[in-house]
């Protein structure tokens, strides 16, 4: 949960913060923590651009325990300052957003390498339509890095690695996903339910605003050195790297499990084609290890499956996700008794060849077995059980995970 104080007046120009007054047309949040050093050019260069441009707005600092003076140098410019306690990067922006008015909203780092003057920039284009203006610093997208303003890993391999994924990915018509100047609609926001309490706030606003059909837009910016001098910037260059990539899979069940589930399980019908028979493969005979190890993939390609299963319905019942024609297509098919059906006879036809290997032991006297022969009725027979009682439990578990949807 984010604590914080009532707002107060915002902006030098902006009407006065009482119940009468008229909701400013826009609220710039900036999150804080021991911004000393570059608040106040933030905050002037904030106020002069929404003074000289004629914008109704308001200025809010969201301070996440700053202990360097930053919460009384903002109180001094005029600034509402929030006090969120929680700490963390999405947990601060969202307690300013929380109190913000605004119908648009702009948020932008406190440490001067974003040039709050190019706010006019972004609420020109929200006025167009667009629920989500991003900023853009890379040359891919019109946008200027100066010298010295981004460390050389996070320019030619980090935001241009992790921005063509989340073309990929989702689909987002964006150069610089990483961008933290960008301005959005409070109703695009609030439709988000946005979750992510550190750096991931900016990448989940993305995908989600992609995901949900949002209308995207992107505008060149410029990206100054940074401004700070009595501490290093607060980003970690492999955490959040490896915390970004975390995010991409668990918000993408096609790409962390689906796919890889596919291929598996075709790799594991391959074998199969070719163990069975005992076919020859370069002079090697394939024979019932290699059985033994394509049941193996099939059995982890339908597990992968069924998690991407999972995933999709829990995203989309808990609103993580917007809802899936092809989802909804499958489930009108496949009921709980369906999966019931199919699961139960895979599981008996399972024990079926089983038994049947079992029968040979027994003619025997149960004495040594042909394993060349019999190992390929156990194989086929252990692996058909399985993906049938996988079937069974799995049925219940997404009928359970999908009676939010009705």
């Amino acid at each position: 949960m984010v604590d914080h104080q009532p707002s107060v007046t915002a902006s030098p120009n902006s009407a006065e913060s009482n119940g009468l007054s008229e909701p400013p047309e826009l609220s710039i949040v900036m999150p804080c923590l021991n911004e000393a050093d570059t608040l106040g050019r933030c905050l002037e260069k904030a106020s002069r651009a929404i003074e000289e441009h004629r914008i109704h707005g308001e200025i809010i600092v969201a301070d996440n325990g700053s202990t360097d003076g930053s919460m009384e140098i903002a109180r001094r410019l005029g600034a509402s300052v929030i006090e969120v306690k929680t700490p963390g990067y999405g947990n601060a922006l969202m307690g300013g957003i929380a109190a913000a008015r605004g119908r648009f909203i702009i948020m932008g780092d406190a440490d001067d390498s974003y040039d709050f003057g190019e706010v006019p920039k972004l609420v020109e284009r929200l006025r167009e339509g667009n629920e989500l203006v991003q900023g853009c610093r890379l040359p891919s997208g019109g946008g200027k890095i100066l010298p010295g303003a981004m460390p050389w890993l996070h320019r030619w391999c980090g935001n241009p690695l992790f921005s063509m994924m989340v073309r990929s990915m989702y689909g987002a018509p964006i150069h610089d996903v990483y961008c933290g100047l960008r301005g959005f609609s409070r109703d695009l926001y609030d439709r988000l339910n946005l979750r992510c309490t550190g750096m991931e706030f900016a990448v989940e606003m993305v995908i989600k605003s992609s995901l949900f059909g949002a209308r995207i837009a992107e505008t060149p910016i410029t990206l100054h050195p940074d401004g700070r001098q009595s501490h290093a910037p607060h980003l970690r260059t492999f955490r959040d790297g490896w915390r970004t990539v975390r995010f991409y899979l668990m918000y993408s069940p096609r790409w962390l499990f689906l796919i890889p589930g596919m291929l598996l399980i075709l790799l594991g019908m391959l074998g199969y084609a070719l163990a069975l028979p005992g076919f020859q493969v370069f002079g090697a005979t394939l024979g019932v290890h290699t059985l033994l190890v394509a049941s193996l993939a099939i059995l982890l390609g339908f597990q992968s499956l069924l998690f991407a299963l999972f995933a999709k319905t829990f995203g989309i019942t808990e609103g993580m996700m917007p809802p899936d024609r092809r989802l909804e297509a499958f489930f009108r098919y496949a009921k709980l008794e369906t999966g019931l059906l199919v699961g139960s006879g895979g599981f008996l036809l399972g024990w079926g060849l089983i038994a049947v290997a079992w029968n040979r032991w027994r003619l025997t006297g149960f004495g040594p077995l042909d394993y060349a022969s019999t190992m390929r009725l156990v194989i086929p027979g252990v692996t058909l059980a399985a993906l049938g009682f996988q079937t069974v439990l799995s049925s219940f578990f997404v009928s359970i995970l999908g009676m939010g949807r009705k």
